[in-house]
């Protein structure tokens, strides 16, 4: 058969109705399995681990596309190549979802059972025409997604939490916990971190809220970033982040590795679920121990959940000035709530006061973010922790985020400004040569 079959084949294929619905199409799937599994039976899987990712998928291309001949189904150009393109994804990739993991405009990725897929863009969710084709096929990939860092997912251990090579956090649940058939969340990271200029340009922050954010990491001030699930936590510790200066050691501590940190001297920790028998798993409690005989400079905990909160402020509390840490908490005063609770899981019996003192002792500072209905992520509140008022722990606001009203198009209308007070910090920052200028706290400079 002439090549002229194949003028498609350097083109991209987006994943358009058109397309989807070839790709969904019950007699598309049955000859895709059926090259796939002759593909599998032709390549020596041992071999693959010896070429390069574009030299491979080339080579795999050749191998597809005469099997496709051999089958003798009629079939355009465009199909061809859709055809190519998903069994190469289904072999080296997570199959439907590899072209929504390759468009850099899509954050998440939400798999509800095989038959529907949203992708948040922009902050707001959309249906998207990719699918599964059926329960199998969408096992498969979650299986593969676990099974590469090491997790496993089954009907005696339902859940997981993993991550993709590129840091992407994956959460997945399988029945019968999820009763209409397994779900599957995809958190994507950029491939390009962010940096702080970005925040600045998608009006998340103002230039002096992010010159006194660069200060306090610098000036090794301990910071608690607050928010809801999906308000930017971890990509804003990832950007606040990189002020850390290089000859510092640094220990990440994570339930799914996902921080991005650049410096050349970071040791990253992961937990470990128990086995099938239900032994050997490690928390992050335990981690946070470890890492203090690690000789840290800063410890990074991802976020803080549970017992490990006490170790956490203790470490704080104990020569490891700088460290940073997320909690799930919708305002700074909520966050200080949550994290005496989580002192109190760890089984320690210390009175409130104590703990509040130890709060107050050890933090220096908490952001708070929101995520807008409109789906943009701003830093509402940055707020510094003075010390104890009686038995409250007391906190000054420096900067806000004051909503106003939303506009037609239901976008937030508000304004940054900082509050006009100047925070107590300012002198601990001039004894390591960080002087900040008194007009980034000016109330009259407001940022729409």
């Amino acid at each position: 058969m002439s090549n002229d079959n194949w003028d498609y084949q350097e083109q991209d294929i987006s994943e358009t109705e058109e397309t989807a619905t070839l790709s969904g199409s019950t007699e598309m799937y049955e000859l895709k399995t059926h090259i796939h599994h002759n593909l599998m039976d032709q390549v020596n899987l041992k071999i693959l681990d010896e070429y390069d990712e574009k030299t491979l998928r080339d080579k795999l291309k050749d191998v597809i596309r005469d099997l496709i001949e051999k089958e003798n189904t009629p079939l355009n150009a465009n199909e061809k190549l859709l055809l190519v393109t998903d069994i190469i994804n289904e072999v080296l990739g997570l199959g439907p979802i590899e072209p929504l993991l390759a468009d850099p405009t899509v954050s998440d990725i939400l798999v509800n059972t095989y038959r529907q897929i949203y992708v948040e863009r922009n902050g707001m969710l959309e249906k998207s025409p990719v699918r599964f084709q059926n329960d199998e096929h969408l096992m498969r990939i979650i299986d593969k997604i676990a099974s590469n860092v090491g997790r496993r997912i089954d009907e005696s251990s339902p859940m997981v939490d993993a991550r993709l090579d590129d840091g992407s956090r994956v959460n997945a649940i399988i029945p019968p916990l999820a009763i209409d058939g397994p779900a599957l969340s995809i958190r994507k990271f950029s491939v390009d971190p962010y940096t702080m200029r970005d925040l600045q340009t998608f009006k998340s922050i103002t230039p002096g809220m992010a010159e006194f954010l660069a200060a306090a990491v610098k000036g090794r001030r301990n910071v608690l970033l607050s928010g809801g699930t999906g308000s930017g936590k971890t990509t804003l510790m990832n950007v606040m982040s990189n002020y850390i200066p290089d000859n510092e050691r640094i220990i990440s501590i994570e339930d799914a590795a996902e921080l991005q940190l650049q410096q050349p001297h970071v040791i990253r920790l992961e937990v470990r679920p128990p086995n099938i028998e239900g032994h050997g798993e490690i928390v992050q409690r335990d981690l946070v121990k470890n890492a203090l005989r690690m000789r840290p400079d800063r410890i990074i905990v991802g976020e803080v959940r549970g017992a490990e909160a006490l170790d956490m402020l203790q470490a704080m509390n104990t020569g490891h000035d700088g460290s940073l840490t997320t909690i799930h908490a919708n305002s700074p005063r909520d966050a200080l709530t949550r994290l005496e609770h989580m002192v109190g899981m760890s089984g320690v019996p210390i009175p409130a006061l104590v703990v509040r003192q130890q709060i107050a002792a050890a933090l220096d500072l908490i952001v708070s973010i929101e995520r807008l209905p409109d789906g943009r992520r701003v830093i509402n509140s940055i707020q510094e922790i003075t010390g104890m008022e009686e038995n409250v722990v007391s906190v000054q606001e420096i900067f806000r985020f004051q909503r106003e009203s939303v506009d037609s198009r239901g976008h937030v209308i508000g304004a940054f400004k900082a509050t006009g007070i100047r925070p107590q910090m300012i002198s601990k920052l001039k004894e390591r040569g960080i002087v900040l200028d008194d007009v980034i706290f000016d109330p009259e400079r407001i940022y729409e």
